[in-house]
C-alpha cells in the first residue's frame, strides 16, 4: 500500500497544489511555517477523514475561501483508488471513494494505514488521559471496523445522554420533593440510554484491554532496546468501570449526573499507565524516561499494523527528528524498512548524516511544493 500522488484545492496556505510521491522514503524540507506540515495533514485527513491536530473543516480551508478540495491517489493490493474530501464553511464534509460519494466516514477509515508521528507525540506519556485515548482509538479505528462503530455509537449515545441529563437537572421540579410530570417523563427515558451505553461501552472496554495487552509486549522489547538493555516498561490499561460494574455505577452516580450534567463514569474516562519497576513514569519519570516511552509507544504501531493486517503502514514524520538525540534518531529510522515514508525536516543533514536512504525530496516555500 502507497500512496501516489495528492492534489490540493484552496487547503490551508495552498491554493492549486499536485504532489507526486516515491514509493519509499520522501523528504519534504524548509524553513518554519511554509507549509509542510499542511502536506502532512492533508494527507492523515484523506485517509482518516480527520485533521491529526483535532483543528475543524473551516480552519483548514484557506483563508478567503468558502471551500476546499482535496484528492488522494492510493496504490493498495495492485490497484488504484481514489479518495477525494470536501470541506465546506458552513456544512459537513463531502467525501468520495472512485468518484462515489460516501454517507459515513466509516467507509474510508482503515482503507490507508496511518502512523502520524509529531513533536507533540513525544509528550504523550505525561500529558493528560484524553490525549493516551485519542492514540488508542485512532489505532483501533483503522484496524478494527467493529470497534469504529462501537466507538461511533458510544459517543453518539454519551452525548444524547449528557443532553437528557441537562434537560432534568433544569425540569421544573426535579430540586423538590413534588417532581413535575415533564421531570418524571424525562427521568423515564434515562434507563433507556443507560442500558445502550453499557452495551457499547463494555465493547469498547474489550476491545482496549485486548489492544493495550496485545501492545504491551511490543512496546516493551522496543523500549528494552531503545533504553540500552537496561529497563523494562509494562503498560496496563486504567478502566474507570468494568464490564461487571458499568451498569451499577451508571445508577449509583445518576443524581450526581444530573446535577452535573455530564457522565462520570465509563470508557471516556479510562487511561493507560507506564510503569518502570514499580514507577509510574507518568508522574514520576524523568523527561528522558518519558521521551523513550513515547518513542517506543509510536514506534509499536508500526509493529501492530504489520501483525494485525499483514500490511506496512505509511509513516508520516513530522519533524520528529529534531526532538530526538543520536540514538533515538537512528532507532526510529532504522524502523523504517519497506515503508513508504513521509517526512518533514528543516534541512537534509540529519538524513545525511545518519545515512538515512532518501528516495525524492521536495522544497516547500510559502505553499508551494517544489520537486527536486
Amino acid at each position: 500500500m502507497i500512496i501516489k500522488s495528492l492534489e490540493l484545492n484552496n487547503f490551508r496556505n495552498y491554493e492549486n497544489q499536485k504532489i507526486e510521491f516515491d514509493k519509499k522514503n520522501n523528504i519534504l524540507y524548509g524553513d518554519n511555517a511554509q507549509g509542510k506540515t499542511n502536506i502532512l495533514e492533508a494527507l492523515f485527513l484523506c485517509g482518516t477523514t480527520k485533521s491529526h491536530k483535532g483543528a475543524k473543516d473551516r480552519e483548514m480551508i484557506r483563508i478567503g475561501c468558502d471551500e476546499a478540495h482535496l484528492r488522494m491517489i492510493i496504490e493498495k493490493d495492485g490497484m488504484e483508488r481514489k479518495i477525494d474530501m470536501h470541506l465546506k464553511k458552513n456544512k459537513s464534509k463531502g467525501a468520495a471513494i472512485d468518484g462515489i460519494p460516501i454517507k459515513k466516514s466509516a467507509q474510508i477509515i482503515g482503507m490507508v494505514n496511518m502512523v502520524f508521528f509529531s513533536p507533540e507525540d513525544l509528550s504523550i506519556i505525561k500529558s493528560g488521559p484524553e490525549m493516551r485515548r485519542k492514540f488508542i482509538d485512532m489505532e483501533l479505528c483503522q484496524l478494527d471496523k467493529i470497534y469504529l462503530n462501537n466507538l461511533y455509537n458510544y459517543n453518539r449515545v454519551l452525548k444524547q445522554r449528557n443532553n437528557l441529563l441537562k434537560q432534568i437537572s433544569s425540569a421544573d421540579g426535579f430540586r423538590s420533593n413534588k417532581k413535575s410530570e415533564q421531570s418524571q417523563s424525562l427521568m423515564s427515558t434515562l434507563d433507556i440510554w443507560d442500558e445502550q451505553l453499557c452495551n457499547y461501552g463494555k465493547e469498547v472496554i474489550k476491545a482496549r484491554v485486548e489492544f493495550i495487552n496485545e501492545l504491551s509486549e511490543i512496546v516493551k522489547n522496543i523500549h528494552y532496546r531503545l533504553s540500552g538493555n537496561t529497563e523494562d516498561i509494562s503498560m496496563k490499561y486504567d478502566a474507570n468501570v468494568s464490564n461487571d460494574n458499568f451498569a451499577d455505577k451508571l445508577f449509583l452516580n445518576r443524581e450526581r449526573d444530573i446535577y452535573m450534567g455530564s457522565t462520570s463514569c465509563g470508557p471516556h474516562r479510562d487511561d493507560v499507565s507506564f510503569y518502570i519497576k514499580e514507577t509510574d513514569i507518568r508522574k514520576f519519570g524523568s523527561q528522558g524516561q518519558q521521551r523513550t516511552s513515547a518513542l517506543s509507544l509510536k514506534l509499536s504501531e508500526i509493529e501492530i499494523v504489520k501483525k494485525r493486517i499483514k500490511e506496512e503502514p505509511i509513516l508520516l514524520l513530522d519533524d520528529v527528528l529534531s526532538e530526538l538525540d543520536r540514538k533515538r534518531q537512528n532507532h526510529l529510522l532504522n524502523s523504517i524498512v519497506n515503508t513508504q515514508t513521509i517526512i518533514t525536516c528543516t534541512g537534509l543533514e540529519e538524513f545525511v548524516t545518519n545515512r538515512f536512504n532518501i528516495d525524492k525530496t521536495y522544497e516547500v516555500v510559502n505553499g508551494h511544493v517544489n520537486t527536486n
